[in-house]
């Protein structure tokens, strides 16, 4: 659903920042601002402000900024969405919505109460039926007591054809798209899951989305009844999407924002085993491999993923996908290296604190993928050592990072007892086939074209890098931008954009001089440049602290000297207009000094500012 920007202006201009954020953290006043301990990383020294009149926070430890609406995104895990609902509730907003969206929303709502109602169904049937016995026994044998039970809120289906159907009393609609059942032959309503153990699925918010449902041990294939998955999720549907749901984040989000690290498991009883080892920090995809729209929700959480596969599985991961989503994702891959025929289950009832040492000790990616070549190598023989090293190496120049790729080359060269300098020729080969992009020692990427040429560019959406223009003058830049924010109406018309020399604050000042408020600038912003909306968000809730005059006279006074500088260069190199651009620099020069004239001042200031936007030159 589309929420009108009425609505949405309405509902950010109601909410109390200060009464918001408090609920997560004290916040003591300091001049116009509110400051206190970040609720978004951990620290000992306040560094999160807010200014509430604006309706903007900035942390200056984390760098993460926004307004009621994002805190509550980022503080509870909501789409958007669902934040301004909350906010609207919270303030007693209506919001209008058309008769599409309602019917949408009240579609989804029926499903998800269907799923929560089967929840409770499935998990007092386990504490307390007789026919869940045999499951109450299982889950005993993996070490889980009632409180587990109840944590996790597991549940037992029982082996009937609609004992949930007839229970729920719900539209066929509403029991296939809750993925609940589905309509047989006869036109019956059957249930979906029949003598299994269920677990529960839930998005970030605790709402339930879908069930998991694990056969009892001697129902598989292989115990003489027709052979049944071990495993079956819900199907697919309207609020159940498995390529972007992770079992057992609902649980985890709070230690893995606290950690800034997430583990992601196999399967449900891997996510469970995690918790009782004391790392509740995990999570499993479900039924399907760990993908891009998986690492697009696990970075709002956490920059460090611990694959906690088996050895076969973590390898299978795909290097080049690894690489991207570390590059696109901005997060670190890393592989805890489970003992051989063993999984988190197993070593969290016998051996919690190895589990919990093969998480600590989890390698990077590229670590781990050579040491297991080199670990199944035969490194006694120098035939064995280059081989080992020729296949070390393959995997090696996968990595896009140059600087990576020559760390790990010592590493081989050290363990096959070889040469480095003859694995940089065999690197250097290995490169000059990559398809894969690479990054040079500045972290650009680096396309490779025919013939081994190279050309660098930045990262996608990036902005090419521009030359500093001087400390005083990116102060006075912020100084200038700080004024406009804090106080519009005196300050903006009497800047431009040439007088900004850093491309930041040149689009700041451009977004803020568009916008009718601060709050649209941010939105125009983000649209276009992320770190422009950050700039905006931290400049609001800090204290412009000189005079609109003087810091007006030296953007003049820099931006006059940037241009004195071109015209000089200009002179140098076009000797035919020599006579022309010296007299122009003279005028300019007497103009400038001007400035230090207190009777003068304004007057020059004026006339510079419009000859510099007359010439139309932005100079870096």
């Amino acid at each position: 659903m589309a929420i009108s920007e009425e609505d949405v202006a309405h509902v950010r201009a109601a909410t109390d920042m200060v009464a918001l954020i408090g609920e997560h953290g004290a916040l003591k006043r300091q001049g116009t601002r509110w400051v206190g301990l970040c609720p978004f990383h951990q620290e000992k020294t306040p560094s999160f402000s807010v200014n509430a009149e604006m309706g903007v926070y900035y942390c200056f430890g984390c760098q993460r900024s926004g307004d009621a609406i994002t805190f509550l995104r980022e503080i509870d895990h909501l789409d958007f969405v669902e934040a301004v609902r909350a906010l609207a509730e919270r303030a007693g907003i209506t919001i209008t919505e058309d008769a599409a969206a309602s019917g949408d929303r009240q579609r989804r709502a029926a499903l998800l109460s269907a799923l929560s109602e089967s929840v409770t169904f499935y998990h007092e049937r386990l504490l307390s039926a007789p026919d869940a016995g045999p499951a109450r026994d299982y889950l005993r044998s993996r070490g889980y007591d009632g409180d587990v039970v109840r944590r996790f809120q597991l549940g037992w289906a029982p082996d009937d054809w609609d004992v949930l159907a007839c229970h729920l009393a719900v539209s066929d609609k509403v029991l296939v798209d809750a993925g609940l059942g589905f309509v047989n032959r006869l036109g019956r309503q059957q249930d979906a899951f029949r003598a299994r153990v269920v677990f529960p699925i839930f998005d970030p918010s605790g709402k339930a989305v879908a069930l998991g449902g694990r056969v009892l041990p001697g129902r598989g294939a292989g115990s003489g009844a027709p052979a049944e998955p071990k495993y079956k999720n819900s199907q697919e549907g309207p609020v159940y999407s498995k390529r972007r749901t992770l079992y057992g984040l609902n649980w985890a989000k709070q230690d893995v924002v606290a950690s800034g690290e997430v583990v992601v498991c196999e399967g449900y009883t891997d996510v469970i085993a995690f918790f009782l080892a004391g790392l509740p920090r995990a999570v499993a995809t479900c039924g399907t491999a760990l993908g891009e729209e998986h690492f697009r929700l696990l970075r709002n959480f956490a920059r460090r993923v611990v694959l906690a596969y088996d050895a076969d599985a973590a390898g299978q991961a795909g290097a080049g996908r690894v690489y991207e989503w570390e590059r696109h994702h901005e997060v670190d891959v890393a592989v805890a290296a489970l003992p051989s025929g063993t999984d988190p289950a197993d070593l969290a009832m016998h051996d919690p604190a190895a589990l919990r040492k093969v998480v600590t000790e989890a390698q990077p990616f590229l670590g781990f993928m050579v040491d297991r070549v080199l670990e199944e190598a035969d490194l006694r023989s120098a035939e064995g050592r280059v081989k080992a090293a020729e296949a070390a190496m393959a995997v090696v120049a996968e990595h896009p990072n140059e600087l990576v790729r020559d760390q790990y080359l010592m590493v081989v060269a050290d363990r096959t007892r070889l040469e480095s300098q003859a694995l940089r020729a065999l690197a250097d080969h290995l490169d000059s086939r990559s398809t894969f992009p690479r990054t040079g020692a500045r972290g650009r990427i680096v396309h490779r074209r025919g013939g081994g040429a190279e050309r660098a560019t930045g990262a996608p959406g990036s902005v090419r890098p521009q030359r500093s223009s001087g400390g005083e003058t990116h102060k006075t830049g912020l100084e200038a931008l700080r004024l406009a924010v804090h106080n519009r109406e005196l300050v903006t018309h009497r800047l431009e954009a040439v007088l900004f020399s850093d491309p930041t604050q040149r689009a700041a000042y451009e977004v803020l001089a568009a916008s009718g408020s601060l709050h649209e600038a941010i939105e125009l912003a983000e649209e276009r440049r992320a770190d422009v909306a950050d700039l905006l968000r931290r400049l609001a809730v800090e204290e412009p602290s000189a005079d609109v005059d003087g810091v007006v006279v030296q953007l003049v006074r820099f931006a006059s000297r940037r241009a004195l500088a071109e015209i000089d260069a200009q002179a140098r190199l076009f000797p035919e207009r020599f006579v022309e651009l010296a007299a122009l620099s003279s005028r300019v020069k007497k103009t400038v000094e001007e400035l230090d004239d207190p009777g003068l001042v304004t007057a020059a200031a004026d006339r510079l500012l419009a000859w510099l936007v007359e010439r139309g030159e932005e100079i870096a």
